[in-house]
C-alpha cells in the first residue's frame, strides 16, 4: 500500500505515476472522500472538546451546589453526536481503505516505457545455446518414458498436475537441493520452513489479497485459509507486526515449499506439459532489508538465482520488465528467461522484485533505526532461486542426446546417487 500522506501533498504527481502502469486513478472519487475526512474529523475533534469542557464543568457547579442535571444532558446529547460522527467516519476511512488498497506500487524511476512483455527490456545474456545435430525434443516427449505421467495425474486430480516418478523424481530433489545448498551455504540465507497454508491476513500483508482472490486455491472457511501461491507470502510475513532490532538486518531467507495457483487469468495458456501448473515446487529467496540496502539488495538476490543458471551451465537471459507487465506489488522486476530448446525460446524461471515499503506499510513491518531510535517501514524483496519444476525441464531439454536421454549436468551428480544419465 502506497504512503496515504503521498495522496494528500502530491496528488498529481502519484497520478501521473500510475499512470505508466496505465491505471488511471480516480482522483474525483479520491477528492470527495478526503473532503468528507476532513469534515467528519473536524467535528468529531470539536464534539470531544465540547463534551471533555461540559464534563468539567459538571464537577465545578456541583461542587457550587447548582443544579448539574442540563449539564448531565448537555453531555449525553454530545456524546450521541461523538458516537454518530466517528461512526460515519469510520466509514468514510473504511472506503479510504478499500480505495487504496486497489492501487499499485509507484514504478522505479528506471523501469521503461511499455503495455506488455513485447516491451521488457534485455539486460545481459549467459550462455551458449545448445547445438544439436537433430531436432530437439521438449520435456513432454522426452519424458514419457521416463517417468513423467499426466494422465496419472489427471486420474488423481485434473488437469495441469503432473507425476513424476524413478529417476525423474529424484532429478527434481536434486535441483532442489542444489538450491538450497548454494544459498545456505555461498549466500548467506537461513533456510526456513513454513506452513503451506496461511491466513487472509498473510496473504493481504503481501499483496495477493483484496485483488487477487480468484487466483488462489482456498481450503477452508472458518478459518479463512488459503494454500500459498509461493514461499513469498509465509516467510515475508515472518516480519508482520514486528519491529527488527537493527542488528538483525538484513534479514535473509531460502524456502522450498509446494505452491498453489489456480491460474484464473490464463485459460488457455501453455497447456502442454509442466510449464503452467497448478501445482509446483519453487525454492523462495526472500530478503528484509533497510530503505538504504533495498537497490543493491536486488541486484545481489537476483545474482543469486542467476548463479543456479550458471551452475548448471543453462543459457538465459535477463530481462527488465516494462512498466505494463510489472506485477502490482513490485517497484521494480527483473525476469530470469531459461533457453528451452524444445521450443526454440527463453522462458521465465525467476522473477526477483523490489517492493521497497509497499507490503511492509500492508504489513506494519518496521525496524529500529539507531540513529533516531524510531521505527521505520523495512523495504521487502524476493524473487525464486529458483521455479524447480521449470528448472527441471531446462536440464531435461538441454542435456538430452540423439537417443532421447538426458544427461546429469556435472552440479547435480553428487546428488544423484552415482545416475549420470536417465535413460
Amino acid at each position: 500500500m502506497l504512503d496515504p500522506r503521498l495522496f494528500r501533498s502530491e496528488l498529481d504527481a502519484v497520478k501521473k505515476q500510475l499512470e505508466r502502469r496505465s491505471y488511471a486513478f480516480d482522483t474525483v472519487a479520491y477528492e470527495d472522500l478526503e473532503s468528507r475526512r476532513k469534515a467528519i474529523q473536524i467535528k468529531t475533534q470539536e464534539l470531544q472538546n465540547e463534551k471533555n469542557k461540559s464534563a468539567k464543568s459538571i464537577g465545578q457547579a456541583k461542587a457550587k451546589g447548582e443544579d448539574i442535571q442540563p449539564l448531565l444532558d448537555q453531555v449525553q446529547n454530545l456524546g450521541e453526536q461523538l458516537k454518530q460522527a466517528e461512526t460515519e467516519l469510520s466509514v468514510i476511512q473504511h472506503e479510504m481503505t478499500s480505495l487504496m488498497e486497489a492501487i499499485p506500487n509507484i514504478l522505479d524511476e528506471v523501469v521503461p516505457a511499455g503495455k506488455d512483455e513485447e516491451d521488457n527490456v534485455e539486460i545481459l545474456k549467459w550462455g551458449d545455446l545448445p547445438e544439436f545435430s537433430f531436432e530437439a525434443k521438449d520435456h513432454v516427449d522426452l519424458g514419457e518414458a521416463k517417468g513423467l505421467d499426466f494422465e496419472l495425474a489427471a486420474k488423481i486430480t485434473c488437469a495441469r498436475f503432473a507425476v513424476l516418478k524413478g529417476p525423474l523424481a529424484r532429478l527434481q530433489r536434486a535441483i532442489i537441493q542444489l538450491m538450497l545448498d548454494t544459498h545456505t551455504a555461498e549466500h548467506g540465507y537461513d533456510e526456513t520452513y513454513v506452513p503451506f497454508l496461511v491466513n487472509a491476513e498473510s496473504l493481504y500483508g503481501t499483496g495477493q489479497l483484496p485483488k487477487f482472490e480468484a487466483d488462489l486455491f482456498k481450503a477452508s472457511e472458518d478459518p479463512a485459509l488459503y494454500l500459498i501461491p509461493t514461499a513469498e507470502v509465509p516467510v515475508t510475513n515472518m516480519v508482520r507486526d514486528v519491529i527488527v532490532d537493527a542488528k538483525q538486518m538484513p534479514l535473509k531467507f531460502v524456502c522450498h515449499t509446494p505452491c498453489f495457483r489456480s491460474e484464473a487469468g490464463a485459460y488457455g495458456r501453455d497447456v502442454r506439459g509442466m510449464i503452467r501448473q497448478h501445482q509446483f515446487e519453487k525454492v523462495e529467496l526472500v530478503q528484509i532489508v533497510t530503505a538504504e540496502q533495498s537497490a543493491q539488495a536486488h541486484e545481489e538476490l537476483t545474482n543469486h538465482a542467476e548463479n543456479i543458471l550458471k551452475k548448471l551451465n543453462l543459457p538465459y537471459r535477463k530481462v527488465l520488465l516494462c512498466a505494463g507487465d510489472t506485477g502490482f506489488s513490485s517497484s521494480k522486476t527483473y525476469d530470469l528467461e531459461v533457453w528451452l530448446p524444445g521450443q526454440g525460446k527463453y522462458r521465465e524461471i525467476s522473477s526477483c522484485s523490489n517492493f521497497k515499503d509497499f507490503q511492509a506499510r500492508r504489513m506494519q513491518a518496521r525496524w529500529r533505526n539507531p540513529e533516531t531510535g524510531k521505527p521505520e517501514l523495512v523495504h521487502t524483496l524476493n524473487g525464486s532461486g529458483l521455479a524447480a519444476g521449470r528448472t527441471l525441464i531446462a536440464v531435461m531439454e538441454n542435456y538430452q542426446d540423439e537417443q532421447g536421454r538426458i544427461h546429469i549436468p556435472e552440479a547435480l551428480k553428487p546428488y544423484m546417487g552415482g545416475i549420470d544419465v536417465i535413460n
